[in-house]
């Protein structure tokens, strides 16, 4: 037996009709417009950004005072030559740093397969929202930090013992 609902003038009607929905029209997504390669100082920050295949990108007269900032490149490879205070790679694809040290941090916020080379000392190097970041210290690791959040596949690599 099958309760029903008090109100007899409810029994006496069927089910209710759904009401036919508006169309969702989605607008086309635009395109992802093409934006053009950055490369320059700025004040005190140099400014790299949307390279593509660009495996030569050189800092060569990178001061002490100096930050690099690296955004949205993709298969390429930025050195930076001289010691830095800071440097944030943003957003990268496929990408490689190399450089000689840092004052500061070196960061890796929401990029894919980078990989950064080290050649002196930096203090303390940040990986957040990275799937895929080697860090290579072919002069070894002295008392660098490392920071991560949120990432995956990473990889430290140090020299063996006695190599240099």
């Amino acid at each position: 037996d099958q309760k029903t609902h008090k109100n007899k003038d409810l029994r006496k009607t069927g089910p209710v009709p759904d009401k036919p929905k508006p169309a969702v029209v989605s607008a086309p997504k635009a395109q992802a417009v093409k934006k053009p390669p950055v490369f320059g100082l700025q004040g005190k920050k140099w400014l790299v950004e949307y390279q593509e295949n660009n495996k030569e990108v050189v800092i060569s007269d990178a001061h002490s005072s100096h930050t690099v900032y690296v955004y949205s490149c993709k298969n390429s490879t930025i050195q930076v030559k001289g010691k830095i205070n800071s440097m944030v790679v943003d957003n990268c694809k496929k990408t490689a740093v190399v450089l000689d040290g840092a004052i500061g941090t070196v960061e890796f916020i929401n990029c894919q397969s980078v990989q950064c080379q080290v050649n002196e000392k930096v203090p303390t190097v940040s990986i957040d929202k990275t799937d895929g970041c080697q860090v290579f210290f072919p002069s070894g690791i002295g008392s660098t930090e490392i920071v991560t959040a949120k990432s995956s596949e990473m990889n430290i690599m140090l020299p063996k013992d006695g190599e240099q």
